[in-house]
């Protein structure tokens, strides 16, 4: 089967489907569009107009999470734990990184103090609550690099632009989800998900927004 992603460059959930694929060394092509000039032929296929969009031959997938839940029924080896509430427990975590990315959003297009106070706040608690469930380490599920692993590097991602401009230290008091980051940080699949280019092409993007952390960062 051919596998063909569609994607765009800074897209973290593009970002965990490519994870994916790299962890179970699948071989597949990837395109990069313009999200600002869409192709007719990617709204023909995408029902949302979001990427990533999964090509398998010539059937359409969308949504990161189903793209991944599809490979894993498709590819070895398996990113999920064999026990079913294990699995349900990893699901819930990934849906929880979803809406950790929805904050992050929240936080770099805060307009002025308050609301970039409030996102601020929204994102520690965030965090806290990661730190009081994460185990020994290095990754989610102990030693086993997972799917949970997948969809929270993109979201550690944003920080490595993000550090230093922020003003926040969001990850000052929480040794293990600081850790986690770092293990994330040095895997392969991780590494390849984006191009040399990410982190200039974030810094612009984020600068657009014109809100409180573009400034800082244009700063």
């Amino acid at each position: 089967m051919k596998l063909t992603l569609i994607s765009h460059p800074l897209c973290p959930y593009v970002q965990r489907a490519v994870i994916a694929l790299k962890e179970k060394q699948a071989s597949y092509e990837r395109i990069d569009i313009d999200l600002n000039a869409k192709p007719a032929w990617f709204m023909e296929r995408s029902p949302t107009g979001k990427t990533p969009l999964l090509l398998a031959d010539n059937t359409a997938i969308f949504e990161s999470a189903v793209i991944c839940e599809y490979l894993e029924d498709i590819i070895a080896p398996a990113l999920h734990p064999q026990d079913a509430l294990e699995r349900a427990k990893h699901r819930a975590w990934i849906e929880f990184s979803s809406a950790t990315l929805n904050a992050i959003w929240l936080f770099y297009t805060a307009k002025d103090a308050p609301a970039y106070e409030v996102a601020t706040k929204a994102l520690r608690e965030r965090f806290a609550q990661v730190e009081t469930v994460f185990g020994e380490g290095p990754f989610f599920d102990g030693t086993r690099f997972s799917l949970v692993d997948a969809a929270f590097a993109p979201v550690f991602r944003y920080f490595d632009v993000f550090d230093g401009s922020d003003g926040v230290g969001l990850f000052d008091d929480l040794p293990k989800t600081r850790a986690w980051r770092h293990a994330l940080a040095q895997r392969l699949s991780v590494r390849d998900a984006v191009s040399p280019t990410y982190p200039a092409l974030l810094r612009a993007f984020v600068i657009r927004q014109d809100g409180m952390l573009g400034r800082r960062l244009s700063g």
